[in-house]
């Protein structure tokens, strides 16, 4: 990610003279350390969470557990407490980006973050709901590329932010493995 980062930057010195000339105005006006401040990351976090709750309305466990699985897969079990980590790391980047820029200075970055998680939702309903694990091997493609931007994007503004979201793509990468074998095993 640090070549993308130079691609956007000067590098660390011009993050630490972008928040010196602007960090502590930057902060008032966006809540950086205050209950705004507070406000904004559980705004995040929440908003981040958005696709779970939706893709859980389409999860049906049974279904997958009926499915032949090649034997690196995880239980069930395991999704939904590594899900709610990633959720949790995503809405921190956001708030970190948002904290740091606003939105009149992380536009396209912060448009880019709210408009992959449809995406994001998108593949459980294909996958699960729709039970088409062909169409959401594609789905996921997208998803994967969306992410690889928006990590890319956050990275520009706040590395950490970029940063946080590395796992989330790392898992989404395993996650499109499995829908791969799941389909191949399937038909």
């Amino acid at each position: 990610m640090h070549w993308a980062y130079a691609r956007c930057h000067d590098g660390p010195r011009h993050e630490a003279e972008r928040e010196e000339r602007h960090g502590a105005a930057g902060q008032a006006r966006r809540g950086g350390r205050s209950v705004s401040g507070v406000l904004g990351l559980v705004g995040w976090i929440l908003v981040a969470f958005v696709p779970a709750w939706v893709g859980a309305l389409a999860t049906d466990p049974g279904w997958y557990a009926e499915l032949a699985r090649p034997a690196w897969a995880p239980p069930a079990g395991v999704f939904a407490p590594v899900w709610t980590v990633l959720y949790f790391l995503m809405g921190v980047a956001a708030w970190l980006v948002w904290r740091s820029h606003g939105f009149a200075g992380a536009p396209k970055a912060l448009a880019l973050f709210l408009a992959h998680l449809p995406f994001n939702a998108a593949w459980t309903w294909i996958f699960f709901g729709l039970r088409e694990p062909g169409l959401a091997l594609a789905e996921i493609a997208l998803l994967w590329a969306l992410i690889a931007a928006t990590m890319i994007a956050f990275a520009c503004h706040r590395r950490l932010a970029g940063a946080l979201l590395a796992p989330y793509l790392a898992w989404v990468t395993y996650a499109a493995a499995l829908n791969h074998a799941l389909w191949r095993l399937n038909p």
